[in-house]
């Protein structure tokens, strides 16, 4: 089975800073993680490699500095990795990001494509699906488990707000992973060891076909016009009282909303 897994270097959240010009994150100096639901997915398509064979490709959009992630990620297993560059695609919202990644992955060969549930910079979910519908792939989203894999069918439980619902899927296809649907493995010796000097492959604009007009921050249909920091202020009181008091308060405040005189 070749698997692709859609992976995110991201800001640590307690760190975030905004350009206040382009209204976009400023990553340079703020320490990165790799995205938490990535992770859950490269955790799965390993699994999925060591039960029946094949390979684990990574492909990573961002700056040159993702290349850590990339060792970090061949320290785990995964056996290729594509990191795609460039500074006309600095500042692409999510469709020029998912129009930028889809071209690309037209050009590899895959059964099954992996992507995290959603960042935790930008939390919209949104690339998953957008990058299954214009690669024309049927997807499963918010994935609670990934069961079995049989003539050409992947089992997989999706998580819905009150169910977990069982879905086989014919590959190819793609699937979003949520982080705690497992525990990802740490490195081993061997591999951590091989990572310092395995290549990868550094993808530029021009080395694959795609809309310059559709790509970066001027290619986004998505446009921030202004961010600020909101600040909690306490607007209800607090009052400090016994049980058979608070619920005679809460009993008062709800009978409005229950019809209750």
């Amino acid at each position: 089975m070749k698997i692709i897994v859609l992976v995110k270097q991201v800001p640590n959240t307690s760190e975030i800073k905004i350009d206040k010009l382009t209204n976009t994150l400023i990553r340079k100096g703020v320490e990165s993680i790799i995205n938490p639901d990535d992770l859950a997915g490269v955790e799965e398509a390993l699994k999925l490699k060591s039960r029946y064979g094949g390979t684990v490709t990574c492909v990573t959009m961002g700056p040159f500095q993702a290349e850590s992630m990339i060792r970090t990620l061949y320290g785990l297993g995964v056996d290729h990795a594509y990191l795609i560059s460039d500074p006309k695609f600095a500042g692409s919202d999510t469709y020029a990001t998912s129009t930028i990644l889809s071209s690309f992955l037209k050009t590899l060969e895959y059964d099954l494509i992996i992507a995290g549930y959603q960042a935790i910079d930008g939390d919209t979910a949104q690339v998953g699906p957008q990058v299954a519908e214009m690669l024309e792939l049927p997807q499963v989203g918010h994935l609670h488990a990934i069961c079995g894999y049989q003539d050409g069918v992947l089992q997989v439980e999706r998580e819905d707000e009150t169910e977990i619902l069982t879905i086989d899927v014919r590959l190819p296809a793609l699937v979003t992973t949520l982080r705690r649907m497992n525990t990802p493995r740490l490195m081993n010796a061997w591999d951590a060891f091989r990572a310092t000097s395995k290549p990868f492959t550094l993808v530029r604009f021009g080395d694959f076909p795609v809309n310059e007009l559709k790509i970066g921050l001027k290619g986004s249909p998505t446009q921030v016009s202004k961010t600020y920091t909101k600040v909690l202020v306490q607007k209800a009181p607090i009052e400090k009282v016994d049980a058979k008091e608070a619920s005679k308060k809460i009993l008062a405040l709800l009978y409005p909303y229950l019809g209750v005189k």
